[in-house]
């Protein structure tokens, strides 16, 4: 995964742009942990971190406001490819699954999926991989698992970071490594 470049593409609005601000805290073969601020600044939020998992079609983030509280866990589902100048596009596929705090659970924008789909812009099975994607999801959520997804980005934020070679499977195993920035 090259990573010299990180693009965010999205279907609503119709967008394609460059996330060159984003630092990278941390990649490994099978994911990329980044640091952020928003690129429109709105009253809550303020900055955060990511993990993306571009195999398993996952982006999870942690929304935090400018005091560095946690305003809630935003889950995107995406799609990863190949840049045309280099870098990786992660496209985003419309829906969206929001851990709050407290465990409270939504899964956002399925009517903007079907919009998508009604308007052919996005292929059927690339739709139906998300949904498939997005069931995944909910069952390590559903299975009390999510935890240890979150733990990976509030560790990064402290340096510490899993295995170069750790998948999803090894960090839902609690497969963090010692690997502290000097």
């Amino acid at each position: 995964m090259d990573v010299s470049r990180i693009f965010r593409k999205r279907f609503c609005p119709k967008e394609c742009i460059e996330l060159s601000d984003d630092v990278r805290l941390f990649t490994g073969e099978h994911l990329l942990l980044t640091s952020w601020r928003t690129l429109r600044p709105k009253k809550e939020l303020s900055h955060g971190t990511s993990l993306y998992l571009p195999e398993d079609g996952l982006k999870i983030s942690r929304f935090l406001r400018a005091d560095g509280s946690l305003l809630y866990w935003y889950c995107d589902i995406i799609d990863a490819e190949p840049g045309e100048e280099g870098g990786t596009v992660f496209t985003d596929l419309c829906v969206d699954v929001v851990v709050y705090p407290d465990g409270k659970l939504q899964v956002w924008d399925l009517g903007e999926a079907g919009d998508v789909l009604a308007r052919g812009e996005i292929p059927p099975e690339l739709l139906a991989e998300a949904l498939r994607r997005t069931d995944a999801l909910l069952r390590i959520i559903y299975r009390g698992r999510f935890p240890m997804l979150q733990k990976v980005l509030t560790d990064a934020e402290a340096g510490i970071f899993p295995a170069a070679d750790a998948t999803l499977a090894d960090l839902l195993r609690g497969g963090q490594d010692t690997n502290k920035e000097s």
